[in-house]
C-alpha cells in the first residue's frame, strides 16, 4: 500500500495518478475535510473558495487534469482586470492608455516598467532578451537592488514597493529578483484592449476536489487522521502510524509514502529539516448585496488593513452566486505573535470594515449580508534569496529512506508561485518517481 499524508490537491492528485497505474493507496487527511487551500463556503448559488483562487495561461498541467477527469470544457478564460488604489482613486491597469494615465509614475518610469514585463533588458542602449530568459540566475539578487538597476527609482517606490510590502510585510528586503522575473513569466497572456487573461472552473475549484474524491474513492480516503510517525528502519520506509480522534493510533504496512503536506510535518515525522519560512493568511469572504468597485484584483497603495481587495464577482459574473456580490478581504502575517493575527474574527471583520470605509467612503456596511473569515499559518513562502536551494526534493531516498517523496508546498513545482497547479505538478513528479 502506498500512504499519501494529506488530502490537498497535490495528495489526491498523487493519489489519482497511482491509482490509474495500478496501485493501492490510501490518503490520511488531518482535517475533516479535504481540499486544504481549495476548501469552499456554500453561497446562494456555486460554492466560493475560502481562498482566492484563479488560473494563469500558463498553468497548463491543471487543465490537462481537468481535461482527464471530465472538466476540461467547464475552465473559463476571463478578463480579469487591475487596479490600483492611491489617493483616493482606483485606477485601472489594464490597458497601455490606461497605464500611460497612471499618475504616479513618469512617461520614463512607464516606460522602464514595460519594458521589464516585456522581459527586455534595455540598459547600456543595446536592448536584449537574453538577460531575463533563465529567471533562477537572479536567486541570489535582492530585489530592491534589482529593481534600481534595471527599472527607475519612480517604478521601484511607487509602483512594487507596496505590492512588496503586501505580499511579505516587513520580510520583502529578504526576497529574490528570481520571484519577480518569476512571477512576471507565470502571469501568462494579456489582451492588450482588455487586461489579462486569467481561467476560473465553471462551479469553482471545489468540483476539480470533488472529481479527484470520486476518482481516488472515498474508501481510499480517511479524514479527520492525522498522521503520527513514520518507521523508517534499515533506510527504507516500512510502516505509517495515524491516529483519530478519540480513538488509538493504528499501524498501516506501507511500500511507499508520499508526504503531501507543509514541510514542518516532514520534520515531524522524519527530522528532514527544511529552512523555507512561510507566512499566514487572514482571509475573509464578504457577500454583499451591490458591487464595491467594477474591478477584480485592486491592488492598495494607500495605507490600510489589507493589502488588496479581490472582488470575484467582478471576475466570475454574480448571477453564478444567486445575485451575492462576492469580495475578498487578505493580509498575509509575517509574525504570528502579531495583534492581528491574534483578534478573533469578528475583530478582523470589523478592521476590514472600517478600513472599506476609510477608503471608500459611500460604503454601506448595510450591504453586508454575511462574512466568513478563514485563516491558515502557512500559506506562501517568503521567496527569499538562496530558496532554490532551499526546497525539498521529490525523492526523498537518499536523505532519509527508500520510498519517501514530497510533494508539499516546499518542492520545486510551487517555485516562483505557489498555486492549485504547482500542487498537481508536485503530485504528478512524486507518482512518477515511484512509478519508475
Amino acid at each position: 500500500m502506498i500512504g499519501v499524508v494529506g488530502g490537498g490537491i497535490a495528495g489526491l492528485t498523487a493519489a489519482h495518478r497511482l491509482q490509474k497505474q495500478g496501485y493501492d493507496v490510501t490518503v490520511f487527511e488531518a482535517s475533516e475535510q479535504v481540499g486544504g487551500l481549495a476548501a469552499v463556503y456554500e453561497t446562494a448559488g456555486d460554492p466560493i473558495e475560502k481562498f482566492y483562487h484563479h488560473l494563469s495561461k500558463s498553468e497548463e498541467t491543471i487543465v490537462e487534469l481537468a481535461e482527464e477527469i471530465g472538466l476540461g470544457e467547464d475552465i473559463e478564460w476571463r478578463i480579469g482586470k487591475n487596479a490600483y488604489y492611491a489617493d483616493g482613486t482606483v485606477h485601472p491597469m489594464d490597458t497601455p492608455w490606461q497605464i500611460l494615465a497612471y499618475p504616479h509614475l513618469s512617461l520614463y518610469d512607464k516606460f522602464r516598467l514595460g519594458m521589464l514585463v516585456l522581459g527586455i533588458d534595455v540598459r547600456g542602449g543595446r536592448p536584449t532578451r537574453k538577460t531575463y530568459e533563465e529567471f533562477t540566475d537572479f536567486d541570489d539578487v535582492p530585489i530592491k537592488q534589482f529593481l534600481l538597476e534595471h527599472t527607475s527609482k519612480g517604478v521601484f517606490q511607487n509602483f512594487f514597493l507596496p505590492l512588496l510590502e503586501a505580499k511579505f510585510g516587513n520580510r520583502w528586503e529578504d526576497v529574490s529578483a528570481a520571484w519577480l522575473l518569476g512571477r512576471v513569466q507565470f502571469r501568462g497572456e494579456r489582451d492588450i484592449l482588455r487586461g489579462e487573461i486569467l481561467g476560473y472552473l465553471d462551479g469553482g475549484f471545489g468540483r476539480l476536489l470533488d472529481a479527484l474524491v470520486d476518482s481516488v474513492g472515498q474508501e481510499n480516503i480517511q479524514t479527520g487522521t492525522r498522521v503520527t510517525g513514520l518507521d523508517v528502519p534499515d533506510g527504507a520506509v516500512e510502516t505509517l502510524t495515524t491516529q483519530q480522534k478519540n480513538s488509538g493510533e493504528t499501524q498501516h504496512d506501507v511500500d511507499d509514502v508520499v508526504v503531501a503536506a507543509m514541510p514542518n510535518v516532514l520534520e515531524q515525522l522524519t527530522g528532514y529539516p527544511c529552512d523555507i519560512e512561510f507566512q499566514g493568511t487572514i482571509c475573509s469572504v464578504l457577500s454583499l448585496s451591490e458591487p464595491l468597485t467594477d474591478t477584480y484584483w485592486v491592488n492598495i497603495a494607500d495605507d490600510a488593513p489589507f493589502g488588496a481587495l479581490i472582488e470575484h464577482t467582478n471576475f466570475v459574473p454574480t448571477e453564478r452566486y444567486g445575485g451575492e456580490h462576492l469580495l475578498y478581504v487578505a493580509r498575509y502575517i509575517q509574525d504570528l505573535d502579531s495583534e492581528l493575527w491574534n483578534e478573533t474574527d469578528e475583530a478582523v471583520e470589523q478592521r476590514w470594515l472600517n478600513g472599506i470605509e476609510e477608503l471608500f467612503p459611500e460604503f454601506n456596511r448595510d450591504t453586508v449580508n454575511w462574512i466568513q473569515t478563514a485563516r491558515n499559518p502557512r500559506t506562501a513562502p517568503v521567496y527569499e534569496r538562496g530558496y532554490l536551494d532551499m526546497v525539498v526534493p521529490y525523492d526523498l531516498s537518499e536523505a532519509v529512506g527508500d520510498g519517501l517523496y514530497y510533494a508539499g508546498m516546499a518542492s520545486r513545482a510551487q517555485y516562483p508561485e505557489r498555486s492549485l497547479n504547482g500542487g498537481i505538478v508536485a503530485g504528478y513528479e512524486c507518482a512518477a518517481r515511484i512509478a519508475e
